[in-house]
C-alpha cells in the first residue's frame, strides 16, 4: 500500500519479475496449440515407430532430464500404442483359465518406448525420456540416449558415469526414472510391503 513519509506520497512500484528462456517454455507447453500439435502427431504416424531427430521438441524439459547438445547426445522419437497388451489366442490345448489373450504388465508406456528404443539402437544408452504428445491410439516420447563409447562423453564428468559396466541396457533393467517408478522404487521404505497391522507395529517400535 502507498504511505505518506514527510509530506511525501511513497509509491510502490511493482517489482518486474524476470524468467529465462526454459521457463517460457515450459509454461507455453502447459497449454500448447491444439492446432499445431495435431498436424505434428498426423507426421508422427506416418512415420516409423523410431525416429532420430536433430533436436528436441520440449528443449526445457530435455535440458532438466540431462540432455546436452554435444557430440554423443542423441534423441529418438518413439511411438507406443495405446490400450491393453492384446496377445493372439491360444491354438493348443489348455484350460479356460489359461485362454485369455490379454497380458496385464505392471509397465508404464515411457518404460516400455525406453525399452524398445534400448533394444533396436544397442550401441546407446538410454539416459531418459519425457512425453510430447498423445492421440487415441497412440502415446509420443522423446527418449534421450547416450553413445557411452564417444570421447567426448567420457572425458565430461556430468555424464561419464554412464559408460561404466553397471550402467549398460538401464531401460532393460528398470534403471531409469520410468522403470523405477514401475517397480515401486520411488518412495520405497522397509515397511512399503508389510500389512497394514504389521506396519503399524513396527512404527510403534519405533517410538518405544
Amino acid at each position: 500500500m502507498n504511505q505518506v513519509i514527510e509530506g511525501k506520497l511513497n509509491i510502490k512500484k511493482p517489482q518486474a519479475s524476470y524468467h529465462g528462456m526454459y521457463h517460457y517454455i515450459k509454461q507455453a507447453w502447459k497449454k500448447p496449440d491444439i492446432k499445431t500439435l495435431r498436424e505434428r502427431m498426423i507426421k508422427w504416424r506416418e512415420s516409423d515407430a523410431f525416429t532420430k531427430v536433430d533436436k528436441p521438441l520440449r528443449l526445457d524439459k530435455a535440458r532438466t532430464l540431462g540432455y546436452k547438445d554435444k557430440k554423443g547426445f542423441v534423441i529418438i522419437r518413439a511411438r507406443v500404442k495405446r490400450g491393453g497388451h492384446r496377445r493372439p489366442r491360444p491354438n493348443k490345448g489348455r484350460r479356460s483359465k489359461r485362454m485369455h489373450t490379454r497380458k496385464n504388465l505392471v509397465m508404464n508406456y515411457k518404460w516400455i518406448a525406453e525399452q524398445r528404443v534400448e533394444k533396436k539402437y544397442k550401441n546407446l544408452v538410454v539416459l531418459n525420456s519425457y512425453q510430447i504428445g498423445k492421440d487415441g491410439m497412440h502415446y509420443f516420447y522423446e527418449v534421450i540416449c547416450v553413445d557411452p563409447l564417444i570421447p567426448e562423453i567420457q572425458s565430461d564428468k556430468t555424464i561419464n558415469w554412464i559408460c561404466r559396466s553397471e550402467n549398460k541396457k538401464r531401460a532393460m533393467r528398470g534403471l531409469t526414472s520410468a522403470g523405477k517408478k514401475s517397480r515401486g522404487l520411488r518412495y520405497k521404505s522397509p515397511t512399503s510391503k508389510l500389512h497394514s497391522s504389521e506396519r503399524e507395529i513396527d512404527s510403534a517400535r519405533e517410538y518405544q
